[in-house]
């Protein structure tokens, strides 16, 4: 229970021990080791001091795991953190270039909703300077 198979193009991209934490919303992001360990560094770089930076931590780091890709390129995630994604029988992976978000079905329908819903050519995004 709580296994998923990778499809061979993130087999490729992703070898050896793979990281997963809670997401954003409520879902799963996946990394590489080292991909997990370049966010860390940054992250831990920033002032503790920070209310902002002691939540991320805790969001991020309190409930990450270590996963190993067995040969059949299957992981198996944590009880606590499907229960957070309410990850059931099935998975959807999405690709954000440097990671994986793992949702629910129902949790990425409302999502992907929302999302092409969205105006393309609102504002919303001249502010992120692409």
């Amino acid at each position: 229970m709580g296994q998923v198979v990778l499809p061979n193009q993130v087999l490729s991209e992703l070898r050896g021990t793979l990281v997963v934490a809670r997401g954003f919303e409520r879902n799963l992001i996946l990394y590489s080791e080292q991909q997990w360990r370049d966010l860390a560094a940054k992250l831990m770089g920033k002032p503790i001091s920070d209310h902002a930076v002691r939540t991320l931590r805790r969001r991020l780091f309190s409930d990450a795991a270590e996963l190993s890709v067995n040969g059949d390129g299957l992981i198996t995630l944590p009880a606590s953190l499907r229960k957070f994604a309410g990850i059931q029988n099935e998975v959807i992976l999405t690709g954000m270039y440097d990671h994986l978000e793992l949702w629910s079905v129902q949790e990425w329908s409302q999502i992907l909703q929302a999302v092409v819903e969205q105006d393309p050519n609102g504002e919303q995004w001249d502010g992120l300077g692409l």
